[in-house]
């Protein structure tokens, strides 16, 4: 470490055998009475986070009772109808944009007709038509998140981090002549660049403190049942000394945060070692069988990753098309892919609802982590854009009409809140993409995907 009088160094990080913990954003880091110290880090943070299958609300009857997006344009909606109920206590953080279409999720030629369960994902951030192949030769378009990670990755010691729920280890070609990899990852670093994603939170965990150079040095780590704390407390002591009250008791919450995310998943390593049955035998030992479980620690790491300045990117696959999962705590017991063919009746397009809230559900717990996270004058909620929807609309018909899509966060005071927008029809929702790039601060880019110009993100503000 290297301190001055002055300030600490913002790559300042505490090291120890095998691990290495960067730092959250600290008074101590920049001097004081600068533009930089009253406004944080003054890089957006950007997660991008995709559930499939569509919303019951792209239905007609989920428009008529505005089971996705609110009645009511502009200002002062009213969520209680809708799968965006959960977000009621964020609202003045929300921007919903209704009435996308993706176009090039659909079948453009009769040999690709059914397949789109196997082309959405891979459509959803790049907004580009994926060829239809079995092999090596996948070919799609590089995804949004990617292209703010080229823009800023270098200034972070990891451009991006893609993450996911349910499997995504399948090689080779899965149905209606395409790759796998298409279902696989939301991620693409170039057009013929699939990124993997990480499924199992104690990789994930690995990859952003450094535990460990090697498996055989990481295993051997978790077998001394010790916490990667354990082997940087010379250095946060001293550390501890040379900072303000406000620093040492930020610094403390931030370590006793990666602590408590660390123990979680131990508890979930030796659940899955112990000989108990699990429900996804199949899975890493650091998955939890439990969805919410799962998603909870995914929520928590890029939470903690976003404070030290780890990584400024994610990409967040939260289901796999075709999934057959249960959510029993949404109230429907039914499996998501034969649900989400509710054959547009009513009785059943209201039991699909149930599993859309429960997903939107999801997300509180991430924002109440990134509202409680200081970061200059403000907090993580404040510099952050969160990006969550589907390429899908009516999952019944494998339409992309009408798309669910809302974005949660002010980006650094570039996103106002509080509005939802409907988008005139057969808008593309690469014109929201494009805009999205614009509010990152890629304004050289003209075009994305199929745009035909930029959405207003701020129309109504």
């Amino acid at each position: 470490m290297f301190i001055t009088k002055t300030h600490i160094s913002r790559r300042t990080a505490l090291r120890g055998l095998g691990a290495t913990i960067a730092l959250p954003f600290l008074d101590a880091m920049i001097p004081a009475r600068t533009a930089f110290a009253r406004t944080g880090l003054g890089r957006i943070r950007l997660s991008a986070i995709e559930m499939v299958h569509g919303s019951a609300g792209s239905t007609a009857i989920g428009i008529e009772k505005n089971l996705w997006s609110p009645a009511k344009v502009g200002k002062d909606f009213d969520l209680s109808p809708s799968s965006l109920s959960p977000l009621e206590a964020y609202r003045d953080h929300l921007t919903i944009v209704s009435n996308t279409d993706v176009k090039n999720a659909e079948a453009f030629h009769p040999p690709e007709i059914g397949g789109d369960h196997f082309r959405s994902s891979a459509t959803f951030l790049t907004q580009k038509h994926p060829k239809q192949t079995q092999g090596s030769d996948v070919l799609v378009g590089t995804s949004l998140d990617q292209f703010y990670a080229q823009r800023v990755g270098h200034e972070t010691a990891i451009p991006s981090m893609q993450l996911a729920i349910e499997n995504v280890d399948q090689a080779g070609g899965c149905a209606y002549g395409y790759a796998c990899v298409y279902t696989d990852t939301i991620s693409w670093a170039a057009p013929d660049k699939p990124l993997p994603m990480i499924r199992d939170p104690r990789a994930a965990f690995d990859q952003l403190f450094g535990v460990g150079a090697t498996a055989e040095e990481r295993s051997a780590q978790r077998q001394a049942d010790k916490s990667i704390l354990d082997w940087i407390t010379v250095e946060a002591s001293r550390l501890k000394k040379n900072l303000g009250a406000t620093d040492r008791a930020r610094l403390v919450d931030y370590l006793d945060n990666i602590r408590e995310i660390e123990r979680r998943i131990q508890r979930v390593e030796a659940f899955n070692t112990s000989g108990e049955i699990r429900e996804m035998p199949e899975a890493p030992i650091g998955v939890p069988d439990s969805f919410k479980e799962h998603v909870r620690l995914m929520f928590d790491l890029q939470a903690v990753a976003f404070a030290s300045d780890v990584t400024r990117v994610f990409s967040f696959k939260m289901a796999r098309d075709g999934s057959s999962r249960t959510y029993p705590e949404s109230g429907n017991n039914q499996a998501f892919h034969p649900c989400s063919h509710h054959q547009d009746k009513e009785e059943k397009i209201a039991d699909f609802a149930k599993i859309n809230k429960y997903h939107v559900g999801m997300l509180p717990y991430f924002l109440d982590k990134l509202k409680n996270t200081p970061d200059g004058e403000g907090t993580l909620l404040d510099h952050t854009m969160i990006l969550y929807g589907s390429p899908m609309g009516n999952s019944n018909l494998h339409n992309h009409k009408r798309c669910p899509l809302l974005l949660a966060g002010h980006a650094s005071g570039k996103l106002k809140g509080g509005l939802h927008l409907k988008a005139k029809d057969e808008t593309p929702m690469a014109n929201v993409m494009l805009s999205i790039l614009h509010t990152l601060g890629l304004d050289d880019m003209k075009t994305f995907g199929d745009s035909t110009g930029a959405f207003d993100l701020n129309a109504a503000g």
